[in-house]
């Protein structure tokens, strides 16, 4: 392995749904390799095992697999520092742990659930930070045996010093030192034999050879015990880069416990996997110029870590919207159609020109699954108000509303030819001859074709796609709802 080659790691828990911020992360760390022709590696921590979901695995796969975030290594695809699976390196996190005990950087505790919560209730008490009380650390070699050969269960913890400091260097958030005496002697290894997240990070990241740990701001805490872990086996620190949180709002965290949207749900609502990547790869990251929209070639090539933001990141889907439809627009009209189909053949069951719809609805969508609510009134006139031939804008009102309708009726049941043109032609005459603005024709015909006040057309494309036969009938039926108003 090239000792100067950037290694990065993607290591979710396979725990269910892919978090925005998941994703984030997995996209930076896949950036930073490959930025730099470096290795992208996928590993799996699956040691909360009560935590796990089935079929989680499977997202995680699929996932990386439709945004293009290829990994060079992990379970599936191989490599030469596996297992990519920490549940199968079970046996080298507790040689390590050992190893800890030997030189005096960790001890077995014994201690029950009842003394930890006691410790804890303590410290409550007082005000202070829970901290385990090195109660074991001082447990003589004889009495270790002893209780390890009477089947008594333990954990090993870590054994931090309680005076002086500890300084750590991040990426984006600089130096940064913490008092020793806040440091906990987190638990390394678990009852049941498995290691924690924090202990199993440290070491496979080493074996890894991982030159670069990306990872969420809330992990920079606990850098100093992994830093002390590092530096108890004499091993080399990986650069830390911690990135922001990503916020709902100023106040509140992006949450699927709390119903915020997963790469699935974006998904399943309409957005495309390009916009969803590009956006996410802006909340927290600077390109350093106004261009926002980046393909993945130009994520690669333009991502720069060093201008990851230490300020939170707020998700706003409405910027996420916006940039959805610039992405959609770039689409050629024949994938979109391909796209739009499925939302088509669920709303609409009368014989509807699609091609001419998907030409229409091209340039008017920001989201695939809002296309049903914007074209439902091509299978069937809704129920509509009167009012709404009321338009300040236009000057319309009940009276040339009606006029308007009345006197478009016999022109356009004498077109032959019926289309685009030919109704546009004919109703721009119309305006002329009745000596009105436009919208005086125009907003009355629209309003009668859709029953709508927001369309994805105006009415000559309207007209064009239901065809004269349901036009008219439309336009009758406009005729009769303004007479019954006068």
């Amino acid at each position: 392995m090239n000792e100067k080659t950037i290694r990065t790691r993607f290591a979710p828990s396979p725990t269910g749904y892919m978090h925005v911020g998941n994703l984030r992360t997995a996209l930076y760390a896949y950036l930073i390799a490959k930025h730099d022709n470096g290795d992208f590696i996928l590993r799996i921590e699956d040691t909360d095992q009560e935590r796990q979901v089935d079929g989680a695995l499977d997202v995680i796969y699929n996932t990386m697999k439709i945004t293009g975030l290829q990994h060079d290594e992990g379970p599936d695809v191989g490599g030469n520092v596996g297992p990519y699976i920490q549940s199968q390196r079970k046996n080298i996190y507790l040689d390590y742990a050992k190893k800890l005990i030997d030189n005096g950087e960790a001890y077995y505790c014994f201690c029950t659930k009842d003394r930890l919560d006691m410790i804890r209730k303590n410290s409550e008490a007082l005000g202070r930070p829970h901290k385990y009380d090195k109660h074991c650390f001082h447990l003589s070699k004889e009495e270790i045996e002893e209780k390890i050969a009477s089947g008594i269960p333990y954990v090993i913890r870590q054994n931090n010093p309680s005076t002086g400091t500890t300084t750590f260097e991040d990426e984006i958030f600089g130096k940064i030192t913490v008092d020793n005496s806040e440091l906990d002697d987190m638990v390394l290894i678990k009852s049941d034999g498995f290691p924690t997240y924090n202990f199993a990070n440290v070491v496979d990241d080493h074996l890894m050879g991982i030159t670069h740990v990306v990872r969420g701001s809330e992990y920079l805490s606990s850098s100093p015990k992994y830093n002390r872990l590092y530096d108890a086996f004499g091993w080399d620190v990986p650069k830390y880069i911690h990135c922001p949180p990503i916020m709902k709002d100023a106040h509140h965290k992006l949450s699927k416990r709390n119903g915020d949207a997963s790469f699935e749900d974006l998904m399943e609502k309409g957005f495309l996997k390009e916009a969803i990547l590009n956006y996410i790869a802006l909340l927290g990251w600077n390109p350093g110029s106004t261009q926002e929209i980046f393909s993945l070639e130009e994520l690669i090539k333009n991502f720069d870590y060093k201008n990851i933001n230490k300020a939170p990141a707020i998700f706003d889907i409405t910027k996420l919207k916006w940039m959805n439809g610039e992405y959609i627009r770039m689409l050629p009209i024949e994938k979109f159609h391909e796209l739009a189909l499925p939302y088509y053949k669920e709303t609409l069951t009368k014989n509807i020109d699609l091609t001419k719809l998907s030409e229409l609805m091209h340039t008017r969508t920001e989201i695939l699954n809002e296309i049903p609510e914007q074209i439902d009134f091509l299978e069937a006139l809704p129920e509509y108000s009167s009012d709404m031939y009321i338009h300040k804008k236009m000057k319309t009102n009940y009276e040339n509303s009606l006029k308007s309708l009345e006197k478009s009726l016999p022109i356009l049941e004498n077109i032959s030819n019926w289309s685009f043109d030919t109704v546009h032609d004919s109703m721009m005459d119309l305006a002329k001859e009745m000596e009105v603005k436009n919208g005086i024709v125009l907003w009355p015909l629209r309003t009668a074709l859709s029953g709508k006040q927001f369309t994805p057309g105006g009415a000559f494309e309207i007209a064009d796609i239901l065809g004269k036969e349901e036009s008219l009938k439309r336009v009758k039926i406009g005729i009769d709802k303004l007479k019954q108003v006068q």
